[in-house]
């Protein structure tokens, strides 16, 4: 993977979200219009942590984070979330 050039900062997290579902287990296509938003990812920068609270998740970690958590940003012309690691929920 290629240098990132954006750092997190503090307690802030970079994930890159997973590819939302296609199909159902039944088979059905599922329609842009109609696909849930994920609430996977991999962890790919994260920043320093506060001074009394370091972070838990490091680049690389498979996490599962709230259904509208963190910020949607372009870095490089990919699409990533930026958010809270209090945002994460677990790793996976």
């Amino acid at each position: 993977m290629s240098e990132l050039s954006i750092q997190p900062l503090q307690d802030r997290v970079l994930v890159e979200a997973a590819a939302a579902e296609e199909k159902t287990a039944s088979g059905i296509i599922i329609p842009d219009t109609a696909k849930e938003k994920p609430q996977r990812g991999r962890v790919v920068a994260v920043g320093n942590g506060k001074k009394d609270e370091p972070l838990t998740v490091k680049v690389g970690d498979a996490v599962l984070y709230g259904k509208y958590a963190g910020t949607e940003i372009n870095v490089q012309g990919k699409e990533y979330l930026i958010m809270r690691e209090s945002d994460i929920f677990a790793i996976i």
